[in-house]
């Protein structure tokens, strides 16, 4: 890898007619980096990754892929990346095994990296079967295991764990975990905010084609998790709940009363998680 950002992206902006899909974003991914693209339905990640692999055409601002120009030096890029799409585009009729041969031999690439592929991806048990007998879980694997055969320098996946079942779900997520200890760039996007939370270094929040903030899972948290206390007390053999926002000095005066004067059986802070972060975040914009 170079000293280059894996991925850089000034002003992109994304027109179709009159309508802005990309408005004005600006991301930097470095290598190595696990990275999330997170947006309610029509925000602009698609077409922002459309722009990365080469498929759409920015209006305006420049892109960057391992220190290459998108679209102008999409050659020299192609070659670097891997993209799982949402959907999929398997041949029924072949094996997993032969649909991976047929494209380790577009990649250049020997029957070891398919063999390696399968074992990652645990489906080397089902390796000789026809894909038309898959499970959707197992399609999006081989899916997966197509895109990593020629080890990509950065790998771009949509809903990676969509279809998945639990154990599935752990398996892919410790593989893009491996990956990116391995150096590679691993940019996803998703709708399921624990797997945010679980393996995400970063995460940039879109919305309406604009980037609405960028940083860990856990800063987000710290961040915009609101300080309220919920606490449990007996009184008259009844058993009374309140919750307090510490940030309201009355709350906070309150608190110290219960505890002074009430026999609390419960005192805890209220759980705050990246989902109600990206809803918070996203909801402001959408007003």
């Amino acid at each position: 890898m170079t000293d280059n950002p894996a991925i850089q992206i000034d002003n992109l902006v994304v027109r179709y007619g009159h309508f802005t899909a990309v408005d004005g974003l600006n991301l930097s991914v470095q290598p190595g980096e696990l990275f999330g693209f997170l947006g309610p339905n029509g925000a602009g990640k698609s077409t922002s990754i459309r722009v990365l692999i080469g498929v759409c055409h920015p209006s305006q601002g420049t892109v960057h892929v391992a220190g290459f120009s998108i679209p102008s030096q999409l050659s020299r890029v192609k070659p670097l990346f891997g993209y799982v799409p949402d959907s999929e585009n398997h041949i029924e009729e072949f094996t997993g095994r032969e649909n991976l041969d047929l494209f380790a031999k577009l990649y250049g690439v020997d029957k070891f990296a398919v063999n390696a592929a399968l074992k990652r991806l645990e489906l080397e048990e089902a390796a000789d079967l026809p894909v038309r007998t898959y499970s959707k879980g197992m399609r999006r694997k081989l899916l997966i295991a197509r895109e990593i055969l020629h080890r990509p320098r950065i790998l771009y996946l949509d809903e990676p764990t969509a279809n998945l079942d639990a154990h599935s779900t752990v398996v892919v997520r410790r593989l893009l975990r491996d990956l990116a200890a391995d150096g590679v760039t691993v940019f996803l996007t998703t709708h399921d905010m624990e797997e945010v939370e679980e393996i995400c270094d970063r995460v940039a929040i879109i919305a309406k084609g604009k980037l609405v903030d960028c940083d860990t899972p856990s800063n987000f948290v710290l961040r915009h998790a609101e300080r309220k206390v919920e606490v449990q007390f007996e009184r008259d053999s009844e058993l009374h709940r309140e919750i307090l926002d510490l940030e309201i000095p009355a709350e906070r005066e309150r608190l110290a009363e219960v505890i002074r004067t009430e026999r609390c059986s419960r005192l805890h802070t209220q759980e705050f998680h990246f989902e109600e972060v990206f809803v918070k975040l996203t909801g402001q914009v959408y007003a």
